[in-house]
């Protein structure tokens, strides 16, 4: 399958100008190399062939005879490329005037013309004195060898992917063409472009490629003039950009004097699932709009994107993005303070992950609120699988913090529970295990109320989606300052803290806890103290779970998809049975639990989903997982026989 993916490149061939022969060569050569990436639509600069920097030769009939040769040239090469959709630029006459226009060739055909609607007539840009705008057109068609459609307004594509063009400068515009054609369907804009450089241009170039393709929520691919145009007064550095939804996924190097092909895939499955969501997006067909029919490859030739395993994790700007994420928890917990007039915040402290980047965010709201830190009551509760490992980082943290410690060991309370309820100490059920962690939090919510205090809940999205949480337990808090945060960013966030705190102490216990093995710490260890619940090893890794949750909330993806992303994105991690085992573990138990999360408590949002039953999720709680099981199923069963094969051949 090709899972949605549509694979495009932005070229920047060599040329001469006004050779259009030889331009029409290089171009094609460049669809050949193309297609043989499997590369499924491709963009080709602004008046590629003949050169964006003819000047008054383009009112040369010889100049533009010989364009329309080529492109005919162009359209027989086509055919020997039946899954290639090109679009390559070209002045063309049309109703006694002269045009800019992208041409689109696919399969040895002419499909269309899109004349370009923005000329620029200032400083060094001259077009309105060799070129009429598309608004001057009359005509829908123009006639060559026969007849075909000329029109800004030309969607290529079919039900689940359409392309549109727009011309260089239609993208500066203060109405870029592109939002009308996404409006009208279009999910990938091509834009055939010929922007020469000058100081700080490009930066400012990307900014409006990344800007529209997100206002738009489309994929966006520029190809600009290069190598071949005239420097008599400008200077032109090839740029090539592949964008999707305000994401850089692939950028040509500048100024290069070799030819320049960027590939990469846009996933439209993703931006049909942007704007499903996105009610502010307004998508109409409008009847204006010529809608010519291509249908894309079914399968993917190889993926030429990089699949990020840590989709929570920011991948660019990380320490600005942590802090930010930072920030929010500080705000809304802050916030909540003050709101209600807590005298302290009380949270559990366990050495692990989680309470640890709590009581990080108590002290931050203590700093920004000018309070003294010991309004901080941090209370660790030793029960019968804590380790003095666990134990001392705890008592330890909170004393380089400066916050108030206390320890209160739980395990005479739950003894004497279990004796209440005839149940035997020895047997290491669920009894024995929820009991210490309500018997925590019953400890909090008294401890809170003694003191005027607020309890903050240490719990994080990745417990909230496995169910990975005791019912009234450590599910309960009076503010869940890490319900928005999953826990591979927890892990960045805890990190990002120890990296820039100035308090050597603090730094090593942070990196200590960072290596301990995540656990609940609720069965004994024994004598030798080993990690008897690793966490990761009874429900599997946390960055697997973290990455089908990514894909699932955020753009409703089938098991099949994820699976796929997952196979990429862990190739050299994850065996791809290990993959699928998991992904049948994540989907049972976010079913399964969610009657845990329709009733969480109160917590902020940080990034673009959250578990929140007043936010981003309403689920039923009993919701059958059933089609997304037997998906998985199916999966497991047709590669059981791939994965067979794989090992027969390579014994």
């Amino acid at each position: 399958m090709n899972h949605g993916f549509l694979k495009v490149a932005a070229a920047v061939p060599d040329l001469r100008v006004a050779d259009c022969g030889y331009n029409a060569r290089r171009i094609e050569a460049m669809m050949r190399r193309a297609n043989d990436e499997g590369v499924e639509a491709l963009c080709f600069p602004e008046l590629a062939i003949t050169g964006y920097t003819c000047g008054d030769l383009f009112f040369q009939s010889a100049l533009l005879d010989g364009a329309e040769r080529a492109l005919f040239d162009l359209r027989s090469a086509s055919a020997s490329m039946p899954e290639l959709l090109t679009a390559a630029g070209l002045p063309l006459r049309f109703e006694g005037k002269l045009y800019n226009v992208a041409a689109w060739l696919r399969g040895g055909a002419i499909l269309g013309f899109v004349p370009k609607t923005v000329l620029p007539n200032y400083n060094e840009f001259q077009e309105k004195r060799w070129f009429a705008s598309a608004d001057e057109a009359s005509g829908s068609t123009v006639r060559l060898d026969r007849e075909y459609p000329f029109t800004p307004r030309l969607l290529i594509g079919n039900e689940r992917v359409a392309i549109a063009a727009e011309i260089c400068e239609d993208l500066w515009a203060t109405d870029p063409p592109s939002a009308r054609h996404c409006r009208a369907g279009a999910t990938v804009v091509f834009n055939l472009s010929a922007s020469n450089e000058l100081t700080g241009k490009h930066a400012y170039r990307k900014a409006l490629v990344e800007q529209q393709s997100a206002r738009c929520i489309a994929g966006y691919v520029y190809a600009g003039a290069g190598r071949g145009e005239s420097s008599t007064d400008l200077v032109f550095a090839g740029n090539g950009l592949i964008y999707e939804n305000g994401v850089q996924l692939c950028e040509a190097e500048r100024f290069s004097f070799d030819e320049q092909l960027a590939i990469s895939d846009i996933d439209t499955d993703l931006l049909r699932a942007r704007r499903m969501k996105n009610t502010s997006f307004a998508c109409r067909r409008d009847e204006d709009y010529t809608f010519v029919r291509a249908d894309f490859r079914e399968t993917t030739v190889g993926l030429h994107r990089r699949v990020n395993p840590l989709p929570f994790v920011p991948a660019s700007d990380e320490s600005e993005t942590l802090d930010e994420v930072f920030a929010i928890q500080t705000g809304g917990l802050a916030r909540r303070v003050l709101h209600t007039g807590a005298q302290r915040m009380v949270v559990g402290v366990s050495g692990g992950l989680d309470s640890t980047l709590a009581l990080l965010v108590c002290a931050n709201v203590c700093d920004k609120l000018k309070m003294e830190r010991t309004n901080v009551a941090g209370i660790t509760m030793p029960g019968f699988g804590t380790s003095r490992r666990t134990a001392n980082n705890a008592v330890a943290l909170m004393r380089e913090m400066g916050v108030e410690s206390k320890t209160i060991d739980i395990r005479e309370a739950c003894l004497l529970h279990f004796k209440s309820l005839e149940h035997d100490p020895e047997v290491y059920d669920t009894v024995f295990e929820n009991t210490q962690a309500r018997e925590r939090t019953q400890i909090l919510m008294d401890y809170a109320n003694k003191c005027n205090g607020l309890v903050v809940g240490t719990g994080d999205m990745s417990e909230l989606a496995l169910g990975w949480t005791t019912y009234n337990g450590d599910h309960i808090s009076m503010y869940g300052v890490n319900a928005g945060i999953p826990k591979t960013l927890v892990r960045s966030l805890v990190n990002r803290i120890a990296d820039t705190s100035s308090n050597v102490g603090t730094r090593r216990l942070l990196k200590d806890i960072l290596n301990t093995p995540v656990s609940p710490e609720l069965l004994p260890t024994g004598e030798t103290e080993a990690t008897v619940q690793p966490t990761e090893e009874i429900i599997g890794p946390y960055e697997l779970h973290d990455f089908f949750l990514s894909y699932m909330l955020r753009y409703g993806y089938s098991p099949r998809k994820i699976f796929f992303l997952a196979a990429a994105a862990f190739d050299t991690v994850h065996e791809p049975t290990t993959v699928l085992k998991w992904m049948k573990v994540f989907y049972r138990r976010f079913f399964a639990q969610q009657f845990k999360r329709s009733c969480l408590p109160d917590g902020p949002k940080v990034g673009s989903v959250n578990l929140s039953p007043r936010g981003d999720w309403r689920m039923p709680s009993d919701a059958s997982a059933a089609i997304w099981i037997k998906e998985i199923e199916e999966i497991m069963d047709l590669n059981k026989y791939i994965w067979k094969d794989s090992k027969t051949s390579t014994s």
